[in-house]
């Protein structure tokens, strides 16, 4: 597949035209939407329907009412943009890069290492602010333009959010505060596309009439098409002369906007409710060419009617498609399973979910057990909390959305309902470092010590399909208190094989490998796969590694422990979490409780019984954005470097070939 964008040169002509305004407009932005189409499909992911449906209220805002190219991208002076909701920003980044913001090369490296990060980064020229769980913008931009009061610069701020954004709290604390705080130099724009992840706004946490909310709140509130540039030019004047509250522009917008087939949802409805396909990752091929060759269509027209001259555009095609190959499976899929499989037995079963049905696989839940699924929407806060009240009326409720917004965003909700002695199921995806695309604000490497500090949580993380089912059944049914189970979102690197004689216990793990040089405990199909790499390189220089799964990360069978580590002088710890608060600091602890344990200095210590290297590998920045590969590989959690780190062998491939010499040439 070839990836060619429209050059800049062809975005300087169009902008020095002094035409049709309103088609002048029209026509950049959709050259941006060519442009974006072009970055996700590339990318292998990345949010388009969002990304389409604000282009036309960013490109007026840029090209028409932000003074940063007067004043300077630095200036206190200048006007500040940003998105709040964070979806949109592959299609800001083309924007960035057609008014010469951001080079070619970083717009074709969207969600690569050192290139874009796949939500808003303040490292990446142009962002303002950087995307976290939603609800946080107002908030942000109402701090900013309060500063700029307090510090008499000029400039206004804008913040664009989402209409589903609208069901995080923190939203409302904002839009009261803002008021109540008299911040006059602050407009919100809702992109209001009537669909969050695949559904409905209204199906899902219905917000409207939001105009009638907000304007109780005492903002001026207005509420416009966001695609007619008339309409936008007219309404940002007349705001102008409002400078005693807080602005905000409702703006009604098409998701998928321009490309006709992404701008209408699938005609197959769930339930009832009809589903949308273009929220987030990159299109296949038949469908890509077949968006580019329409948005070519559009921009030849506008360019015909405008006498601007042709508009140079480049050919993209399928260059014949890669097989992949390795057995893969989807944990969460066998978790969507496992609860449907256990509701049949367990009247007191309650899934609630985050808006994320769909990626969490609860699907198929959702159709069996209508009246026995609650979607709260996004609003993690009140979900954790209502999840405490099923609890105390004697349910068992399972708690499920991504494992950054829940682990952190409800976290005070979820540390009062542990202080009632109930049971909650908090099921964390999207857990771990991978997939790395979207960037740190999904990446979630801090939940276990999060969880880790309550003192009735069990937490655990299973390897492959069967285990996951096992921990989800364990969960519901047997477990007395509440448990957190973690799981990675996409697809495991590879099938890791259980040996047929395991049993699933409390505390107890089990190796994957032989050996006797060194141990390394790990969890999870990500990192478990790089530890069995590891194991493969090592073997070949005569070091024999015992891999160990170890899905219990907080519950640890001190008998096991002590058996499983006699004889080893070196204990590794593999996290797909921070080096802090995961699994090596509970095993270290063990360790001690034992009387196997490394000295002060975290490295090795001389005992009674014999000597300990104790070696925790785990993430000590925050995480990086890009492929799988780019990002582990960065923080030496690959297996390669895992080797190399284990082994103390700079060129692992090297000392291979000096031991298969020594091998071939000593004595037989």
């Amino acid at each position: 597949m070839s990836y060619n964008i429209i050059k800049k040169s062809e975005f300087d002509k169009v902008k020095s035209f002094n035409g049709n305004w309103a088609a002048k407009m029209q026509l950049f932005a959709d050259m941006c939407r060519y442009n974006t189409l072009v970055a996700v499909k590339k990318a292998g992911s990345g949010h388009l329907g969002s990304s389409l449906s604000a282009l036309d209220i960013t490109t007026y805002l840029y090209l028409n009412e932000l003074n940063i190219f007067e004043v300077g991208l630095d200036s206190p002076d200048r006007d500040i943009y940003f998105s709040s909701k964070g979806h949109d920003v592959p299609g800001l980044y083309s924007l960035f890069y057609a008014l010469g913001i951001l080079p070619e090369q970083k717009l074709l490296m969207l969600r690569r290492l050192h290139g874009l990060d796949g939500h808003p980064e303040t490292r990446i020229p142009g962002i303002e602010a950087s995307t976290g769980s939603l609800g946080m913008g107002i908030s942000k931009g109402k701090g900013m333009a309060w500063a700029k009061s307090y510090r008499k610069n000029k400039g206004h701020v804008y913040v664009l959010t989402g209409d589903g954004e609208f069901q995080e709290g923190q939203i409302w604390e904002s839009l009261q505060a803002a008021a109540h705080q008299k911040i006059g130099n602050l407009t919100a724009i809702m992109d209001h596309n009537k669909y969050q992840t695949d559904m409905l706004v209204a199906d899902v946490n219905n917000i409207e009439d939001v105009v009638n909310k907000v304007s109780s709140f005492h903002w001026h509130v207005v509420r416009i098409n966001g695609h007619d540039y008339n309409e936008l030019k007219k309404t940002f004047t007349e705001l102008k002369n409002v400078k005693d509250k807080p602005k905000m522009i409702v703006a009604d917008t098409v998701k998928g906007k321009g490309v006709s087939f992404m701008e209408r949802p699938e005609t197959e409805t769930f339930e009832g409710k009809t589903l949308y396909k273009w929220h987030s990752g990159a299109p296949d091929d038949e469908s890509y060419v077949k968006g580019l060759n329409e948005l070519t269509g559009k921009i030849n027209s506008l360019a015909e009617e405008l006498k601007i001259g042709k508009i140079e555009i480049p050919v993209n095609e399928p260059e014949g498609k890669v097989s992949s190959k390795g057995e893969k499976e989807f944990v969460t899929e066998a978790y969507g399973d496992a609860l449907c499989e256990i509701a049949k037995t367990n009247d007191k079963l309650v899934v609630l979910d985050g808006d994320l049905s769909a990626d969490c696989k609860l699907r198929k839940f959702e159709k069996m057990y209508p009246d026995r699924f609650i979607e709260n929407g996004i609003a993690e806060q009140d979900m954790v909390s209502m999840a405490g009240g099923l609890a105390k009326m004697g349910l068992i409720p399972v708690v499920s959305t991504f494992s950054s917004f829940l682990a952190a965003r409800a976290n005070e909700q979820i540390y009062n309902n542990a202080g009632e002695q109930t049971k909650v199921i908090y099921t964390c995806q999207f857990a771990g470092m991978i997939p790395a695309g979207p960037g740190k604000s999904h990446q979630s490497v801090r939940d276990i010590s999060l969880f880790g500090a309550l003192p009735n949580v069990t937490i655990i993380q299973p390897c492959n399909a069967e285990e996951t089912k096992w921990a989800t059944e364990y969960c519901v049914n047997e477990a007395e208190e509440n448990c957190m189970l973690r799981l990675i979102i996409g697809p495991s690197p590879e099938k890791i094989v259980l040996p047929k004689d395991y049993k699933f216990k409390v505390g107890v793990g089990v190796a994957l490998t032989e050996g006797s040089d060194g141990i390394l405990f790990g969890y999870g199909p990500v990192m478990l796969h790089e530890a069995l790499l590891a194991a493969d390189y090592l073997k070949k220089i005569n070091f024999g590694l015992k891999v160990v799964n170890m899905p219990w990360l907080n519950k640890i069978n001190k008998d096991w422990l002590k058996e499983i580590v006699k004889d080893q002088k070196k204990i590794f710890v593999l996290e797909d979490h921070s080096a802090v608060g995961g699994l090596g600091d509970r095993l270290l602890n063990a360790l001690v409780e034992i009387g196997i344990g490394p000295s002060s200095s975290g490295l090795s210590r001389t005992t009674p019984r014999h000597e300990i290297e104790f070696t925790n590998f785990g993430l000590r920045e925050y995480p990086e954005c890009g492929t799988p590969w780019e990002v582990l590989a960065y923080h030496k959690l690959d297996g390669k470097s895992l080797a190399q780190r284990i082994s103390g062998f700079e060129d692992i491939e090297e000392k291979e070939k000096i031991a298969q010499k020594y091998t071939e040439d000593a004595p037989q």
